[in-house]
């Protein structure tokens, strides 16, 4: 089965609004082994809209159109639908006492406007809102099926879930399964993976797609079988080897949150965690408070930008500073087992670089940043070069230095 996506409002297609009725979709229906092959974003206007759907009724088995369900002028998808399959609207009883209900227990007057979501295609299947007002509708026509769902997130979601997945898992048995894998890097340009691991592929099955985001880059596994057994076995051969190649990079994998892993691993281990941090600005342990019960684990932090700080506060020698410079190995050593005494934590976990766009030399060019780790026994640091603008960077340098975190606590997990 072959889907095209049609989103509908001009606050989605000028940028209002962002489209994540695209991500929820394409990862439920590619999951159920329906091949997205189209996206396409519709402003207010109904002769594009009519034009975009006799389009995709030429090349889809399933189509599924979000948003215009609603009671305004400019929510247009019903009549439009219904105009193109040449069908008649027809008043939805059920709906309607639905909605009055509604407006009753809130204490409302019923507007008139509202009823324009109680009209529906006639011979339709209506999908009921179990949070909204206006209800869906499911079209079948021969082997083609046309659904439309509301714009609304809270709206959609349960929709599909309940209603929409269901019929649809109903006429694709026995069809094939998509499994994902998705590897997140720092530390690496989007080419410079693609180097990496050339050879293993791109658009076969199992398949290698790249995204790059600020601060990330994501390698995406795809594997297409008849099972979701075979579908993980063929993943799994193909995640060992990229594991291989890039675990210098990688700081999670497909839905971990990096700093909940983090908490656990901390919590776990009865050990607590200061962080100083120059370029990074507090970054860092923002995340790491982002996880509520991090006052169990997490001492305090320090945001030393200035040389000052960095010597007065954290306790860094002047000399160190003078001769290596704030963006150093020994300095970021410093900072860290600095903090850790300050905070009276276990760890101390420090981050100092160059983000840009300004501050660079030849010798210390911008992207460059060390990030330590310090316990009671030791420190170490590792030299970074991170890759794009001043936001990419600091995102870049909080993932790698959380991920440092997290391997010291995993390579630890056996000892107290």
């Amino acid at each position: 089965m072959k889907a095209e996506l049609i989103f509908t409002g001009s606050e989605l297609l000028l940028g209002h609004i962002l489209n994540s009725h695209a991500q929820f979709l394409g990862l439920r229906l590619s999951g159920m082994g329906i091949e997205v092959t189209l996206h396409t974003t519709v402003g207010d206007e109904q002769e594009s809209l009519e034009c975009v759907l006799r389009q995709a009724m030429t090349r889809a088995d399933l189509i599924i159109i979000t948003g215009g369900l609603g009671p305004t002028t400019d929510d247009i998808t019903v009549e439009t639908l219904a105009g193109v399959l040449g069908l008649s609207l027809v008043l939805h009883e059920e709906s309607l006492a639905k909605i009055k209900e509604r407006y009753k227990e809130r204490g409302l007057e019923m507007t008139k406007s509202i009823l324009k979501q109680v009209y529906v295609p006639e011979d339709a299947m209506i999908l009921p809102n179990s949070t909204g007002t206006a209800p869906g509708a499911l079209i079948e026509r021969g082997s083609q099926v046309i659904v439309a769902l509301p714009g609304p997130p809270n709206e959609l979601i349960p929709m599909f879930e309940k209603q929409v997945a269901p019929f649809l898992s109903g006429k694709i048995a026995g069809g094939a399964i998509t499994s994902y894998k998705v590897f997140k890097l720092t530390g690496i340009t989007e080419s410079a993976v693609q180097d990496l691991i050339y050879d293993l592929g791109g658009q076969g099955n199992p398949g290698i797609a790249y995204v790059a985001k600020p601060g990330e880059i994501q390698v995406r596994l795809t594997a297409r079988a008849t099972s979701p057994v075979l579908a993980e076995k063929m993943l799994a051969k193909l995640s060992l080897e990229i594991k291989s190649r890039l675990s210098n990079y990688i700081f999670s994998s497909d839905d971990e949150i990096l700093e909940e892993t983090i908490g656990k691993l901390l919590l776990a281990r009865g050990l607590s965690i200061g962080v100083a941090e120059s370029c990074t600005g507090g970054m860092v342990a923002a995340r790491i408070t982002d996880i509520p019960g991090s006052s169990g684990y997490f001492m305090g932090g320090v945001v030393s930008y200035s040389n000052d700080v960095k010597n007065k506060v954290l306790g860094v020698p002047a000399g160190v500073l003078e001769r290596y410079g704030a963006v150093s190995r020994e300095v970021a050593s410093a900072m860290a087992e600095g903090v850790r005494k300050l905070t009276g934590a276990d760890l101390g976990l420090a981050t100092t670089g160059i983000a840009g766009p300004g501050g660079g030399t030849p010798d210390k060019p911008r992207g460059l940043v060390y990030i330590s780790m310090a316990d009671a026994s030791s420190a170490c640091s590792r030299e970074y070069r991170f890759p794009g603008i001043r936001a990419a960077v600091r995102l870049g340098v909080t993932n790698a230095a959380l991920n440092m975190l997290k391997l010291y606590l995993m390579d630890k997990r056996d000892q107290r």
